[in-house]
């Protein structure tokens, strides 16, 4: 039975994935339609807002995390956050201008791709890596760690 967890734990970030990601696009059309700002521009207001709901659940729900400390998992889940919005930006821009494709849409298919080959991957197994702890045995024969 030991396929069912990591199927699992796909399952969870996907859904997180999903949650963030809505409010993540939501967003964005909201500042590109309603305040005229380039969506370029939207697409990072929209994935800061939409990285701070997704850290949150994945941190406590879908790697069941928050008990290593958050200052190192900050730190990487930045810099993945930072490349994800990078990624975004210029699929979205580059399908939209070079293919004549709403930004809406290519927005939804680059998204597609930056979820499933950049965020999941360094999300499951650099920013929310379990850490193993290492058991010591000493002279005489109690384990710490």
């Amino acid at each position: 039975m030991r396929y069912k967890e990591p199927i699992k734990i796909f399952a969870k970030a996907q859904t997180s994935a999903l949650i963030g990601g809505s409010i993540d696009y939501l967003t964005m059309i909201a500042f590109t339609e309603l305040l005229h700002i380039h969506y370029t521009i939207s697409i990072a207001i929209g994935g800061i807002v939409g990285a701070i709901i997704n850290f949150s659940i994945n941190r406590h729900w879908t790697y069941q995390s928050n008990q290593f400390a958050i200052g190192g998992q900050l730190i990487k889940f930045v810099l993945v956050v930072m490349g994800s919005i990078l990624l975004k930006s210029c699929g979205t821009f580059l399908l939209s201008n070079f293919l004549n494709i709403d930004y809406k849409i290519s927005r939804i298919i680059t998204d597609i791709f930056v979820s499933f080959g950049f965020n999941f991957v360094l999300q499951k197994y650099w920013v929310f890596k379990k850490e193993k702890i290492a058991l010591v045995v000493d002279i005489h024969g109690i384990e710490t760690a």
